[in-house]
């Protein structure tokens, strides 16, 4: 009879871990918060997923589990930006051996690392703070109405932008960006002409934005969507703005993942290890359709749909667990 309880613990556990990695894939890139998602999801169901799956339980497995899904979301933004980033990594070595910031690569490659930093700071003052304090399904209810207030803000209030030449550009209004040439003058391909314009970004610039990341740290504050917004309202088009966040997002998630790796080697969470390498293998097939998904969707669809859910689901939220 015990042999056949933990069969079913097992089961459990897996199924725990897969339905965790599909919501972190999904809900990490679109705006609309994987922390806030991964803690109301449980606390709906209840009963032992309530418990296992609880950020404020000292004896969850939570962050043992979310360490793995995040290293395999950034896995799966990796291996779609596979090529922009063999770009930037050149960049960034060609231009510490000539001691120089010459090309745009180059320039893109240092404003990621200054960037990143700010929300690197954050999480590692903030992190124990945030988990046990705000880690509970009301307070990720209320910060996720506040992530479609700021969605909605950023949509409608964001910069009609101007391109960096001076021209007009379809900045939020699904009208196409300006053209980028090479010396030759022929046009860029639309990845490497979307990372020349932002590596035009000045280095406060960027960190302003890659600052907005710090609001992914509350459960409900959307990673992605801050980012975004505040690429709007610093003037980007959504599409480029998207492009920023999620290339700011790969380091960050994936040093994040790695830095807490021994959460998950640590000895009571053994039985884990299993249902956590499901559970990321669906969080990288999840992450990857959903970036492919959202690169397309930014390039003429808004955040308005976005903004409507998360006020919608963090009001019926707040109001259910209040």
């Amino acid at each position: 009879m015990s042999s056949l309880s933990t069969s079913l613990t097992t089961i459990e556990h897996y199924a725990e871990a897969m339905v965790l990695g599909l919501i972190q894939g999904v809900t990490e890139l679109f705006p609309v918060s994987s922390l806030g998602h991964s803690v109301l999801i449980p606390a709906y169901i209840g009963g032992q997923w309530a418990s296992d799956l609880s950020m404020t339980n000292p004896k969850s497995p939570y962050l043992a589990l979310i360490v793995a899904l995040h290293v395999a979301t950034a896995l799966a933004l990796l291996v779609f930006f596979r090529d922009d980033w063999v770009r930037i990594v050149r960049g960034l070595v060609s231009s510490i051996r000539r001691k120089q910031i010459r090309t745009p690569y180059e320039k893109l490659a240092w404003l990621l690392v200054f960037s990143t930093i700010p929300v690197g700071i954050a999480g590692v003052v903030l992190d124990k703070l945030l988990r046990t304090d705000l880690g509970k399904p009301v307070y990720a209810g209320a910060f996720l109405m506040l992530n479609g207030l700021v969605l909605y803000a950023a949509e409608k209030g964001g910069a009609k932008g101007k391109s960096r030449g001076g021209r007009r550009k379809g900045v939020g209004t699904g009208e196409p960006t300006v053209r980028e040439l090479d010396k030759n003058g022929r046009e860029l391909p639309p990845d490497i002409a979307a990372d020349v314009r932002l590596s035009r970004l000045s280095v406060k610039t960027g960190m302003v934005v890659g600052a907005a990341e710090i609001a992914g740290l509350f459960p409900g504050l959307s990673r992605s969507g801050a980012t975004i917004a505040a690429g709007l309202f610093k003037g980007l088009s959504r599409e480029d703005a998207a492009r920023f966040a999620f290339l700011l997002a790969t380091p960050v998630i994936l040093l994040a993942g790695l830095y807490k790796v021994p959460t998950l080697m640590q000895p009571q969470y053994s039985s884990w290890i299993g249902p956590a390498l499901a559970g990321s293998v669906v969080a990288f097939i999840a992450s990857y359709f959903s970036v492919k998904f959202l690169v397309r969707y930014f390039e003429n669809k808004s955040l308005i749909p976005f903004a409507i859910y998360c006020g919608v689901f963090g009001l019926i939220s707040v109001v259910y667990f209040a």
